[in-house]
């Protein structure tokens, strides 16, 4: 931004309609919060349908985009800030359409040189009714974040997940499935634009029961987070390294986040996805990172806001 931080109005779009609503409610409170004497003003936005009208009625210098999930975070809202002609936050149409596809992610993200999962796309009924990949693997919705709907099928299980075949599954008629990867979760934040993008660290997530699933990564307790990730040198620069390219790669602006899986015994890193609007709660792993590195919450979330642009 040309303007200095003190003289602009930032609108912080949190909520939404995606079911990662309540995340995403903390996330942008948070964010207000740390712009709050920062900034000259702060409107909080809980983003609906009406999201165009409202902004068109606030008339605010940047949009910072808090949201997390589907419409927030798939570019249907990067499109209509495009439309706005509004300076707004994190990852343009194209790269938050493509990173919330996990299959075309995989796509482009392989043909970068990134290692990924084998699976693919199958037919929730089909995925329902029988084991499609030998056991153990993954069940996970195809565009959706933050582990919501997701299934590990272990070795030797004697039938399928049922529950994907279901009338109350809302996450769409075809589902990812992947081979399960044993070993440590690990992720990695990137700062910057594609021309100049930045690894900060590898956390080690460990669940505390279970694995990583929505509770784990948002409740108090649920996982314990080691940065930096105890690894060998090489597969450490390796997971920073391909966490650069997949932010490059797929075109992301602002902070990205990449998630891998290490498996110890092959000493094999796989790319899991990576997420272009990533989670700024009290148990996130961007701000946590971040601190590491030298870089506070409120430096972190200005520095987002010095970056919005229009367009991505």
């Amino acid at each position: 931004m040309s303007r200095p931080l003190s003289e602009l109005h930032v609108a912080v779009l949190m909520g939404g309609l995606s079911s990662e609503r309540e995340v995403s409610l903390t996330s942008g409170k948070g964010c207000a919060d740390a712009l709050e004497g920062q900034v000259a003003r702060v409107s909080r936005v809980d983003a609906g349908r009406d999201l165009a009208q409202v902004l068109a009625d606030l008339k605010p210098d940047v949009v910072f985009n808090a949201l997390h999930g589907d419409w927030g975070e798939d570019g249907c809202v990067q499109g209509v800030l495009e439309t706005l002609d509004i300076p707004y936050t994190h990852s343009g149409v194209l790269a938050s359409a493509l990173s919330m596809d996990k299959d075309k992610c995989k796509a482009v993200l392989s043909a970068a040189g990134v290692v990924v999962p084998g699976g693919g796309l199958f037919d929730r009924h089909e995925v329902a009714r029988g084991h499609v990949i030998p056991p153990p693997y993954v069940i996970k919705p195809n565009a959706e974040g933050s582990s919501v709907g997701v299934y590990v099928v272990r070795e030797g299980a004697n039938g399928p997940v049922t529950e994907v075949g279901e009338d109350s599954w809302t996450y769409g008629d075809l589902v990812m499935v992947e081979p399960f990867i044993p070993g440590k979760e690990l992720c990695v934040a990137v700062v910057g634009d594609t021309s100049g993008p930045r690894a900060l660290t590898v956390t080690d997530i460990t669940p505390t029961k279970g694995f990583y699933d929505y509770e784990a990564k948002y409740a108090p307790g649920g996982s314990v987070h080691v940065l930096p990730a105890v690894l060998p040198d090489h597969v450490f620069e390796a997971a920073l390294r391909q966490a650069e390219l997949a932010h490059t790669a797929m075109g992301c602006r602002g902070v990205s986040r990449s998630d891998f899986r290490y498996d110890d015994v092959k000493d094999e890193l796989v790319f899991l996805e990576v997420n272009t609007q990533p989670g700024m709660t009290p148990t996130s792993l961007v701000p946590e990172q971040a601190a590491y590195v030298g870089m506070s919450y409120q430096d972190l979330v200005r520095w987002i806001v010095e970056d919005a642009s229009c367009p991505r």
